[in-house]
């Protein structure tokens, strides 16, 4: 498979370390999945790409298999302990004790001490044989009505067959060099019900806590097998997922369907989060593209964003201000729900994958230097 650029990059910090080709690479990085995350004191330093809340607890994760998590907002962090020294990019909590994190290799493991200690629940290896499975079992039944098809509906199935039997090679290539794809983020809606999305169109369900995991690719309009960039659930309840070349899914009964949106946007998008409101969705990206729909993707507007930046993560504070980071240390603050934004530029222009507001209208913004605190609009205190 071609290599994309995807989420999580700074600069030259991009996917290739997972979508690598070469076997000896590929068994290095197997090698990863069974090495624990090395302790140092500087994990709070180095590259971090995404926070989540449990209870009163922040955690992030970031390279190296780096999690960290503090209790007092950020002045001190403690490094969890994780069996994986793979780089991780996304973490979500379904509850205040049960958090799940996922990175490269197609790591997904979970902890159920607010994330003091982690257990792999899913790798590349078994995800690659329940995509595999799953494409398998998508063959016959395809077999099955192709057999019994009238005549003016066998070419369109023809095709269809033709295309899950291309998949399925190219997933049992990956197979055989390794576990390459990366999962890109998660989404918990508590102890049990929860997605993980990835490269190359990968998304998993779990109804049972993540003891079991299934294939879900093809119950989403994704045919070309973009990469999956951001999950989120908006004020309403619906469940939207974005990604590569404008992707935009939708699911209103808990993600059980999902409805393909035309997008407003051909490039990639790197998030998603609600404003607050009903079925209102923000999301951004590449070149610092911002969209506003406010009737779950039906439309939308475009939001001006002077700063041009990439933009890779956002977030809403209680008090619904917007904030969005990206790369050239730009920070976007919007006191309008998303329709305005102002930028700032931190002076270090390092990179920002992530922003968690905390008390006194301070932020923890995470990036390629780790945690730095700033006041509302990114400075520094």
């Amino acid at each position: 498979m071609a290599t994309r650029l995807t989420r999580k990059t700074i600069g030259a910090v991009c996917l290739g370390i997972s979508l690598v080709t070469a076997a000896p690479a590929a068994f290095a990085v197997g090698d990863l999945l069974e090495t624990p995350a090395r302790e140092t004191t500087l994990a709070a330093e180095y590259l971090l790409n995404d926070v989540a809340v449990a209870g009163e607890r922040v955690v992030a994760v970031g390279e190296r298999g780096h999690i960290i998590y503090s209790d007092d907002e950020g002045e001190s962090w403690v490094q969890a302990e994780v069996p994986v020294s793979v780089t991780l990019t996304a973490i979500d909590f379904g509850t205040p004790t049960d958090g799940w994190a996922v990175g490269h290799s197609g790591v997904v493991m979970h902890s159920s001490d607010a994330g003091e200690s982690w257990a792999i629940q899913l790798d590349g290896f078994r995800a690659a044989e329940l995509a595999i499975a799953a494409k398998e079992e998508r063959i016959e039944i395809l077999e099955a009505e192709l057999e019994e098809a009238p005549e003016e509906e066998r070419e369109d199935l023809e095709w269809a067959l033709d295309d899950v039997y291309f998949t399925l090679e190219n997933m049992k290539a990956d197979l055989d060099i390794g576990p390459v794809n990366p999962m890109l983020d998660v989404w918990f809606e508590d102890a049990d019900h929860g997605f993980v999305i990835g490269a190359y169109g990968m998304i998993f369900r779990t109804t049972d806590g993540g003891e079991s995991w299934r294939d879900w690719s093809d119950q989403v309009a994704n045919p070309s097998g973009y990469h999956l960039n951001g999950i989120t659930d908006v004020a309403g309840g619906a469940l939207v997922i974005v990604g590569e070349a404008g992707v935009i899914l939708v699911s209103t009964d808990s993600g059980d369907t999902w409805e393909a949106q035309e997008s407003p946007y051909t490039g990639s998008l790197f998030g998603v989060i609600g404003t607050g409101d009903v079925n209102e969705i923000l999301t951004y990206g590449l070149r610092g593209n911002i969209f506003l729909s406010t009737d779950l993707g039906r439309s939308w507007a475009t939001i001006t964003n002077e700063a041009g930046a990439t933009l890779n993560g956002g977030t809403i504070a209680e008090d619904g201000r917007v904030v969005l980071v990206g790369n050239g240390g730009v920070v976007l603050s919007s006191t309008d729900g998303g329709e305005s934004f102002r930028s700032y530029f931190r002076s270090d222009r390092e990179g920002l994958m992530t922003v968690l507001p905390v008390a006194e209208n301070r932020l923890l913004l995470m990036g390629e230097s780790g945690v730095v605190t700033a006041d509302a609009l990114g400075k520094n205190l």
